[in-house]
């Protein structure tokens, strides 16, 4: 198969994508060899970039997908009616980030970092796909929540190593951890304990 042909077939196939597609899936469905599928998705990036097009072909998540250039992002809000695009509640923000950054974490620990319950804001953000239970505690049996790989996608990030650095005034991850776990255990009585 030519070139002209296999890009020309990938994009079709792309267009109707409603989620990333993956190399392997590319290669199967064209059965063409997987190189060439990465050598021609390089030359449709490519392509696209030095055309100026006003969409890129982004790897995101486990697979390929269009997008629309940030540079249209103007042109795009406009058409967009106001209202009609989903947003996030101030909360769901800061636990969507808590759990970017701290996971496998459970229901507990979000609560214990935000200082409220969260379990109406998680289930909303289970709802739209963008955190999952990916584990259990094995000491509590508690479900630990990460992010999904559509939450990459809506992100535009290939993997979580992206996200970008927590400001440098704030605790590392690690000491945050270790505050929480100090926090919980002055909070627990011993069971002979009268009060």
């Amino acid at each position: 198969m030519d070139d002209y042909l296999i890009d020309a077939q990938i994009e079709a196939l792309m267009i109707l994508a409603t989620e990333p597609v993956s190399e392997e899936d590319l290669a199967q469905v064209l059965e063409v060899d997987l190189e060439d599928i990465e050598t021609a998705l390089q030359r449709l990036v490519e392509f696209y970039d030095t055309h100026s097009r006003g969409f890129e072909l982004r790897h995101v998540g486990q697979g390929w997908r269009y997008y629309t250039r940030a540079e249209h992002e103007q042109i795009i809000a406009r058409s967009v009616l106001e209202g009609q695009q989903g947003k996030m509640t101030q909360a769901s923000l800061e636990t969507l980030a808590v759990i970017a950054y701290l996971q496998p974490i459970s229901r507990a620990r979000i609560s214990a970092v935000r200082g409220v319950n969260v379990d109406g804001v998680v289930r909303t953000l289970i709802a739209r796909n963008l955190v999952a239970e990916v584990d259990k505690d094995q000491a509590s049996g508690a479900g630990l929540l990460g992010t999904t790989p559509y939450f990459l996608e809506r992100m535009g990030l290939t993997s979580l190593s992206e996200l970008p650095p927590l400001a440098p005034n704030l605790p590392d991850a690690s000491r945050l951890d270790e505050e929480l776990r100090s926090l919980a255990g002055m909070n627990e009585r011993p069971a002979d304990d009268p009060q």
